[in-house]
C-alpha cells in the first residue's frame, strides 16, 4: 500500500474518532439528567443588577458561570447559561424573565409656583419632570389657569412613563403683578452674609483635608500671591462651557489666567466643565475639546463633568440612566487620557437622579455638617465665601484625602 493511501486512511479514521467524540458528546449531553427550579418571580426592575443565580431555586450541579444579566431593556430577556452536573457534564438551560420599571417618574415641584403676569414662558415644561427610564414621558399640567390674569390657581401636575408609570403633585400657580422694590429695600435685600475662608480652614483643617476653592471669571481678577498666603491649598478652574445644547465652545475668560494663576504660586489645580451634553457623543465632543484646552498644564487634581441643567431638564430628552450615561462618558474619556474623573452636583440631585457612578463624586451642599451619605472626594460647602486676594464671593471647598 503506498504511503499517499495510508495518509488518507489515517486522516480518515481521524476524522472518524473526531466525529465519534462529538458524537458522544452530543449524545451525553441531549441525555444528561437537568434538574432546574427557578424561582417564582422571574422579574427584575430595569437597571438593577441580577445575576442568574438569583432567579435559581434549585439545581442540580454548579454553574460554570454566574454572569449578570443585562436588564437595560424592558421586557422580555431570554437568560442563557451552562452548568456541570452531577454526572460531570456540563450542560446548558435557558429560561425567560421580565424586565420591569415599575418606578414612577420624577417631579420636582413646591406646593407653591410663582410667574408675573403676563409669563411668556412654557411654564409646564419648566417644571422639573423626568424618569428613570423614558427619555420623554409624558408631563402636563391639569387644570385652568391664565398667566395673564393674576390670581391664584389651584392645579395639578401629572407625569406618565412608557411604562404606564404616574406621578402627580398639586400646586399653587400663583400669577403676581411685579412690584419695583424702593432703593433701600434692594439695597437691604442685596446684602451678602459672606463665609471667611479662614473659619472655614479652623471648623474643616485636619489631618486628612485639604481647603481650597473654585473659581471661574466670575471672581474677576485674583491675587494669587494673597490667596497663597490665605492658605488655599487648591484650586478647580472652570475652563468653560458651551453656548446651550450642541453650541459653540466658550472658553471660560479667566480661564488662562487662572490656571497660569495658580500654577506659579505652587497650588494644585482641577479642571471643571460646564456641560449642556444631550447625548454620549456630545459628551465624547465635550471631553475633547477640554483635553485641547488643559493639554499645556500640570493638572494633578481632577477633571469634574458639571452638569445642572435642572431647569429646563426636558429639553434634553433623557432618562436619568441615560444622563448617566453622558457623565461617564465625559469622565471614561478623561481617565482615558491620564486624568482623574470627577461627577459635580449637589445633594439633592446626586440622591434622587445620577445612578451610581464609578468614579469619584464632588458634592455641593451648602451646610455645616453634610448629611449625605454617598461616598465624595471634594464637598462644596458655601458659595459665598471670602477669602483675601479675590474680591467677590467664592466657592469653598474641602477635599479629603
Amino acid at each position: 500500500m503506498s504511503k499517499k493511501k495510508i495518509l488518507c486512511l489515517g486522516l480518515l479514521a481521524v476524522v472518524l474518532v473526531i466525529f465519534l467524540f462529538c458524537f458522544y458528546q452530543k449524545w451525553r449531553v441531549d441525555h444528561a439528567i437537568i434538574k432546574v427550579t427557578l424561582k417564582d418571580a422571574l422579574e427584575a426592575e430595569v437597571y438593577s443588577e441580577v445575576k442568574v443565580s438569583d432567579f435559581i431555586e434549585e439545581i442540580n450541579g454548579t454553574l460554570v458561570k454566574d454572569e449578570k444579566i443585562d436588564t437595560s431593556k424592558v421586557g422580555s430577556k431570554e437568560v442563557s447559561f451552562q452548568f456541570i452536573n452531577e454526572e460531570k457534564i456540563k450542560v446548558p438551560y435557558t429560561f425567560t424573565i421580565q424586565i420591569m420599571d415599575n418606578t414612577p417618574p420624577t417631579i420636582r415641584l413646591g406646593r407653591k409656583y410663582s410667574v408675573p403676569v403676563y409669563y411668556e414662558g412654557n411654564i409646564e415644561e419648566e417644571i422639573f419632570c423626568g424618569d428613570n427610564y423614558d427619555d420623554d414621558p409624558t408631563c402636563k399640567i391639569e387644570g385652568e389657569y391664565d398667566v395673564n390674569t393674576a390670581g391664584n390657581y389651584s392645579l395639578t401636575y401629572m407625569a406618565e412613563d412608557s411604562s404606564g408609570n404616574q406621578a402627580n403633585q398639586d400646586f399653587t400657580l400663583s400669577v403676581y403683578e411685579p412690584t419695583a422694590l424702593s432703593k433701600e429695600n434692594q439695597e437691604e435685600n442685596g446684602e451678602v452674609q459672606y463665609t471667611d475662608f479662614q473659619d472655614a480652614v479652623a471648623r474643616y483643617k485636619k489631618e486628612n483635608t485639604k481647603i481650597g476653592i473654585d473659581v471661574s471669571h466670575w471672581q474677576g481678577d485674583i491675587d494669587f500671591a494673597k490667596v497663597k498666603e490665605a492658605g488655599v491649598e487648591f484650586a478647580f478652574i472652570r475652563v468653560g462651557t458651551s453656548n446651550g445644547i450642541k453650541g459653540d465652545y466658550i472658553l471660560d475668560k479667566k480661564f488662562k489666567q487662572n490656571i497660569e494663576g495658580f500654577l506659579a504660586q505652587d497650588i494644585p489645580v482641577g479642571i471643571y466643565f460646564y456641560s449642556y451634553a444631550n447625548s454620549t457623543k456630545q459628551a465624547e465632543k465635550d471631553a475633547k475639546w477640554v483635553l485641547k484646552q488643559i493639554k499645556d498644564y500640570d493638572i494633578t487634581l481632577p477633571v469634574a463633568f458639571d452638569w445642572e441643567s435642572w431647569g429646563a431638564f426636558q429639553e434634553f430628552h433623557l432618562s436619568f440612566y441615560h444622563l448617566t450615561e453622558v457623565a461617564n462618558t465625559f469622565l471614561k474619556k478623561m481617565e482615558k487620557e491620564g486624568y482623574q474623573g470627577m461627577l459635580y452636583s449637589s445633594k439633592t440631585y446626586l440622591e434622587s437622579i445620577w445612578y451610581p457612578t464609578s468614579y469619584e463624586v464632588w458634592l455641593a451642599h451648602y451646610t455645616d455638617e453634610t448629611d449625605y451619605e454617598g461616598a465624595y472626594q471634594v464637598w462644596q460647602l458655601c458659595n459665598n465665601g471670602k477669602v483675601d486676594g479675590i474680591s467677590s464671593a467664592v466657592d469653598i471647598d474641602i477635599m479629603y484625602e
